[in-house]
């Protein structure tokens, strides 16, 4: 009897679908808000200060304390609890994008502190990100569906959710400034921190993971050097992620100057600024769905190719060679449909890889070295510009993008995005372990996380 009862509860728990919804309400919110500091900040910056490259150092500050943070995290993660990490993350994300607008207000905002504050941002973000991106295996075993369908779901609604936002931003900055933009993305986090805080409770993987021995300086750069062993190890992730390094970098230069830039030249403002990423995000949902749907009917590795070539280069020659809305906004949205595609194959392929007892720690490592070159995109594509004018820095930035995008038609350690798991099942066996979260953009593109907020 007690047999009987006690198996229809874990039948219960498995397919309690409340923690995956919470976790992809909440991107969902934070995402969008996100979209609207994407194009506020570099408003924001290019309006007061009238500089390209200025624009280009605020995007510095912004990513490189991302390194820091995905690079040391992981570990973190765990002993704090994922559920913990995420909501204060949300919270104090919200505090230091709030205090822009309030601090320009006032009329003390310096231009140190506006970089302090979006250094402030990025440090405590990726983790955040991080530790939802950790649970989704878990929470999709609770929803009762398959890891590929959770990631595609996760990835649509995010890219949905930043075509909405960026719509959004466009018209209320051409309403009312980028400082309401602002203030209104602080309000998002909150928003986030609200669904996470009451959603996933009580779910286990959420909570602070136990470990062995007491919490020491030695144990933790042990974790941390086992993830970066096994990341390096392995040359199939080793090759994604240097990959994603160098498509990161180049979308943050796309995203924080180089469109800005070119939209207030040539394409009349925020306004087209914000259809342009709203075309792309669009799109990118399309391409996500339709690769839930029939993308496992495919090899991976020609998909990846064919989306990747579609989703780079393209917007910026054809950024560089036109002044009018219309040719990039078609190329925005074959690029999205693209990019759609990239981070539900780099998902799928990292949680096959990885035992969950590591996904964290790993998954930070693997961050870090995807966002490695994100602080040099922003300002490398500032000084270009300051020095060379946007047709130039978008020529050159997108013949690096080409060549980049031909690796996995060149290297043969990417014939392994057709093969099935490495080891079992992921969270199975302990072969060394790791699994790169694709940031980005692959940030915009975040990236793949190759995806960002």
């Amino acid at each position: 009897m007690h047999a009987l009862t006690d198996g229809p509860r874990r039948a219960e728990r498995r397919t309690d679908k409340r923690p995956l919804v919470g976790v992809l309400a909440a991107n969902t919110i934070s995402i969008a808000g996100s979209s609207l500091t994407l194009i506020g900040v570099p408003w924001f910056v290019l309006q007061t200060t009238g500089s390209a490259g200025r624009a280009g150092v605020v995007a510095f500050c912004a990513t490189l304390p991302v390194i820091v943070a995905a690079l040391v995290g992981g570990p973190v993660i765990d002993r704090i609890g994922r559920r913990r990490v995420s909501v204060a993350s949300d919270l104090i994300s919200g505090l230091s994008v709030g205090a822009i607008p309030l601090l320009h207000h006032a009329g003390v905002l310096e231009f140190w502190m506006l970089c302090a504050l979006m250094a402030v941002g990025g440090l405590v973000h990726t983790p955040g990100l991080t530790a939802r991106a950790v649970l989704l295996p878990n929470l999709a075993e609770h929803a009762g569906t398959t890891i590929t369908r959770a990631a595609g779901l996760y990835d649509a609604v995010s890219r949905g959710a930043r075509m909405i936002g960026a719509a959004v931003a466009g018209l209320l900055i051409a309403a009312f400034g980028a400082e309401t933009v602002l203030l209104l993305d602080a309000a998002t986090f909150g928003a986030s921190a609200l669904l996470v805080t009451a959603l996933l409770r009580g779910v286990p993987a959420a909570e602070p993971q136990r470990t062995t021995g007491k919490v020491s300086f030695g144990a933790y750069r042990a974790e941390l050097a086992e993830g970066w062993a096994f990341m390096t190890r392995t040359r199939l992730l080793l090759g994604v992620t240097v990959m994603v390094m160098m498509t990161n970098g180049l979308d943050q230069g796309w995203s924080s100057v180089l469109l800005p830039v070119h939209g207030r030249e040539a394409l009349g403002g925020a306004t087209a600024i914000g259809l342009m990423i709203s075309l792309f995000g669009g799109f990118a949902l399309l391409g996500a769905l339709l690769y839930g749907m029939w993308g496992e009917r495919f090899p991976r590795r020609a998909v990846f190719t064919a989306a990747f070539l579609l989703s780079g280069a393209t917007r910026y020659v054809v950024a560089a060679l036109t002044d009018t809305t219309l040719p990039l906004a078609v190329t925005m949205a074959l690029a999205g449909l693209g990019a759609g595609m990239l981070n539900p194959i780099l998902t799928t392929v990292m949680y096959e890889q990885v035992p969950e007892a590591l996904r964290s720690r790993v998954s930070g490592v693997a961050t870090a070295g995807c966002e490695l070159t994100m602080p040099m995109g922003g300002l490398a594509a500032g000084l270009l510009v300051d020095g060379y004018g946007v047709t130039t820095a978008l020529l050159l930035f997108g013949g690096t993008y080409l060549l980049t995008t031909l690796a996995p038609m060149v290297f043969p350690a990417w014939r392994g995005l057709d093969d099935g798991p490495a080891g079992g099942p992921a969270g199975g066996p302990e072969i060394s372990r790791t699994e790169p979260t694709l940031p980005g953009s692959a940030r915009e593109a975040s990236s793949p996380r190759p995806s960002a907020r």
